[in-house]
């Protein structure tokens, strides 16, 4: 945008390309959404929304790869903690737990979720699976990233949420309901 600002010779477009670069530099962006219904709309401002706020977080504190692999690869700080008894299987369920989101979607694709989950075990750092094509790829360059920001808030708040279901002595929880008999055809009453 300089380049152009330094080549041209009408004002305007000299005004309008400050302008432009003022909002560039100074973090400020317009986003113009159309869409053939009002839901559409919404639906769409939602999405930009979302990649705002995770781009957001990126800019934070960076970028690590995607597809639950940065999970699997937080399994390694458990590795021997030399802990025993209820720690050792509380450390257990938080490595199963860690690999879920990359089964999960593994699963949801229609794979094998085990399967996958140990191979990006065995994979190198940043390699993992893309459940959408169903090649093994390096994360980054495939662009299937999440925020660093966003993959540790996940496992702070499910940290959290655990503590507090585990430290509580009581909860409410709501009565199932008990399922009746479907009703016969017929006068309304069983034989």
């Amino acid at each position: 945008i300089k380049a152009e600002i330094e080549k041209t010779d009408s004002d305007w477009d000299r005004e309008k390309l400050q302008e432009r670069l003022a909002k560039l530099s100074g973090g400020v962006a317009v986003i113009k959404v159309g869409a053939a219904t009002e839901v559409e709309l919404k639906e769409k401002k939602h999405r930009i929304e979302d990649a705002l706020s995770a781009t957001r977080a990126a800019v934070e504190e960076g970028i690590v790869p995607g597809g639950g692999v940065a999970l699997i690869r937080a399994e390694s700080a458990l590795g021997d903690l030399g802990l025993s008894g209820d720690e050792a299987t509380g450390a257990d369920i938080v490595r199963r737990a860690l690999a879920e989101p990359a089964r999960l979607i593994a699963d949801n694709a229609g794979f094998e979720g085990a399967v996958i989950v140990e191979r990006i075990r065995a994979e190198g750092d940043g390699r993992g699976f893309n459940a959408a094509t169903g090649e093994w790829v390096d994360m980054f360059k495939a662009g299937i990233i999440d925020p660093a920001k966003v993959t540790r808030s996940a496992l702070q708040n499910a940290a959290s949420i655990a503590a507090l279901v585990l430290t509580t002595e009581s909860a409410i929880v709501e009565k199932p309901e008990e399922e009746k008999e479907p009703a016969r055809g017929g006068h309304g009453h069983v034989h």
